[in-house]
């Protein structure tokens, strides 16, 4: 099978039962999408299409025309993903895992690998180090696109989905579809000549924002006694402020140079909207000293006590490790493995060890960089172009952020700041895209967790425009 090859007679006939659950579905896989893979091992993807849509049946009102593209990745780490496979989850070995369920479920699934930090071609030079990750996410949309006929499944309903570094690909899939500053890369690598823009992106934990991750996480967790701590929480209310964030009454989002004020009191109000769904549901809440509680209403959240009661869990700085040591710090790494900084601030305290990232490719893996100039007030609603619209001619394409996006933080993750995400959430909503935006309660740093809730979500975005 040749790169960028993809026929009807490639998809073969298969039966998984799991759990008493049984789904048939066709199959190509090892599905290489681009011309020049570096790593084919990690440049191709599997492709799963429920049996239903050869028989024109329909499944949750889905047929072969509309069934939407469901498009998971497994990065972690930023180490690279391999191509999934319907079977049973990694983290709940007892239950079948996304890809199984999302067939069942009646989605198409186009499920790519990705190159990440540690892989070297064959002469010893890294060749996953930052942009490669988010280059080969693009390049697979555009193969899907450009081989559109050879496959069920409508390619106007991309949506991606990832957690972790992987959530932080999905929101960059959704903030930069068709953008200029990654055609080189893709052209290098023989990318399809089709556009990489997608319908909605599900991001669960996102990793990202890194050039500000240190100061939220400082912000949210300091104890006030390092000095590196204590100066890198100190930036964080005017990067805040700088945003010009804005709630959906239209009202400022700000930090004083305490860290309190309106932005700090509107992630309170996530997090009371968390406290109060599980108390309403009937979880004990009632150990948790951070809450007040009056009878079977929440009645309010200390922000501050909060991150007290979860603790940290990383060194200060948690991402642009003075040593190097971070998998971001390896993410934005030299062809030779070095790795490399990629703020200012831990330059300055390091001075030249091991010198500075290129900023325009830190810029590239910041969906923030893609968003301070956006505006989708005019954009279709539904998220859908009309019939005779080119690419300039609606918000949603023309600013290449897709309209519909899922983002969950865990309550009681600590691995960023519940700030990232909800700064991603608010400035997406500001700009008039649709968000699904919450802090699970007792969820750690995890994602795939409520796929029923994945797909009511994903069901209710695809219907709206299917029954138009």
């Amino acid at each position: 099978m040749g790169a960028m090859e993809l026929t009807k007679e490639m998809f073969q006939k298969e039966k998984l039962t799991l759990e008493g659950r049984t789904i048939e579905y066709r199959a190509a896989r090892n599905i290489v999408y681009v011309k020049y893979p570096v790593n084919p091992e990690y440049q191709n993807m599997n492709l799963f299409v429920p049996e239903a849509y050869y028989r024109n049946a329909s499944i949750n009102g889905y047929t072969k025309d509309t069934a939407p593209i469901f498009m998971p990745n497994e990065v972690g780490g930023y180490l690279a993903g391999q191509a999934g496979e319907p079977g049973y989850s990694r983290f709940r070995t007892e239950e079948a895992n996304t890809i199984f369920q999302a067939l069942e479920h009646g989605y198409v699934v186009a499920a790519p690998a990705i190159r990440g930090r540690e892989l070297k071609d064959g002469e010893g030079r890294y060749t996953g180090k930052a942009p490669a990750c988010i280059v080969d996410y693009k390049a697979a949309v555009r193969f899907l696109r450009c081989h559109h006929d050879a496959m069920p499944g409508d390619v106007d309903k991309i949506i991606t989905n990832g957690t972790s570094a992987g959530g932080a690909l999905s929101a960059l899939m959704g903030a930069t579809g068709n953008q200029e500053d990654y055609e080189e890369y893709l052209k290098k690598i023989g990318a399809a000549e089709a556009e990489d823009h997608i319908f909605a992106a599900s991001c669960y934990c996102p990793i990202t924002n890194l050039e500000h991750a240190d100061m939220a996480y400082e912000w949210q967790f300091s104890d006030g006694l390092a000095e590196s701590s204590v100066e890198l929480a100190e930036k964080f209310p005017d990067y805040v402020n700088s945003l010009d964030l804005r709630n959906e009454e239209g009202e400022k989002l700000t930090l004083d140079e305490n860290g309190n004020g309106s932005f700090k009191k509107a992630l309170e109000s996530v997090l009371l909207s968390s406290a109060q769904t599980a108390l309403s549901n009937g979880v004990d809440i009632s150990s948790q000293p951070w809450l007040t509680v009056e009878g079977q209403r929440v009645a309010s959240v200390d922000f501050s006590e909060y991150a007290k009661y979860i603790t940290r869990m990383k060194p200060t700085p948690a991402f642009d490790d003075f040593h190097l040591q971070t998998p971001e710090n390896d993410l934005f790494g030299t062809e030779e493995g070095k790795a490399r900084h990629f703020t200012e601030y831990s330059v300055k305290i390091c001075g030249d060890e091991g010198g500075m990232a290129d900023k325009h490719i830190v810029r590239m893996m910041n969906p923030m960089s893609y968003l301070s100039d956006i505006d989708l007030s005019d954009a279709d609603p539904s998220g859908a172009d009309s019939a005779d619209a080119k690419p300039s001619d609606t918000g949603r394409v023309n600013t290449n952020v897709c309209q519909y996006w899922r983002i969950r933080h865990g309550e009681h993750d600590r691995d960023t700041s519940a700030a990232i995400s909800a700064i991603l959430a608010i400035k997406l909503r500001q700009s008039g895209c649709q968000v699904d935006y919450a802090l699970p309660w007792g969820i750690p740093h995890s994602g795939d967790y409520d796929l029923q809730e994945l797909f009511a979500w994903i069901d209710g975005i695809c219907m709206a425009t299917v029954n138009r």
